[in-house]
């Protein structure tokens, strides 16, 4: 298991972020970990929604909002036979600016355990390009 943090700060106002990350059919317009993503139902984001992402390094997934607490904090949890875990995004208004507290579990399973050093390295590249392009995407945006 593979529990990996990251902490920010955004030069943009709580509501802005939290809309830029709680639409996740829209991920692949600016984070260059997801080539291509889609929301599976209309509507707006909201606990239950699901999104399908191909992930650089792990194929397409299947991804669902949790936890959706709006300006506060939600999940992105991927719906798999082989990984469990998510992305927890934590915001905290600041004012003219975010704090963005990242969470991101890993939790392979069966087999796929013994890919859990693999994984991890992939995660920690993966989050803190996440992490990059959120805050790039939104103070140039």
């Amino acid at each position: 298991m593979a529990v990996l943090t990251l902490t920010q700060e955004i030069e943009r106002p709580v509501a802005d972020v939290f809309a830029t990350v709680a639409h996740v059919g829209d991920f692949a317009s600016w984070n260059p970990t997801i080539t291509t993503s889609r929301q599976l139902v209309p509507g707006e984001p909201a606990n239950g929604v699901r999104s399908e992402w191909h992930l650089k390094g792990f194929g397409t997934v299947v991804e669902e909002l949790q936890e959706f607490e709006p300006n506060r904090r939600l999940r992105i949890v991927p719906i798999m036979r082989t990984l469990g875990g998510g992305h927890r995004f934590t915001f905290t208004d600041r004012g003219d600016h975010t704090r963005v507290d990242h969470e991101l579990e890993m939790l392979p399973k069966g087999i796929f355990k013994l890919m859990t050093p693999m994984m991890t390295r992939t995660g920690r590249k993966n989050l803190a390009a996440t992490a990059d392009a959120l805050k790039r995407y939104l103070e140039h945006h």
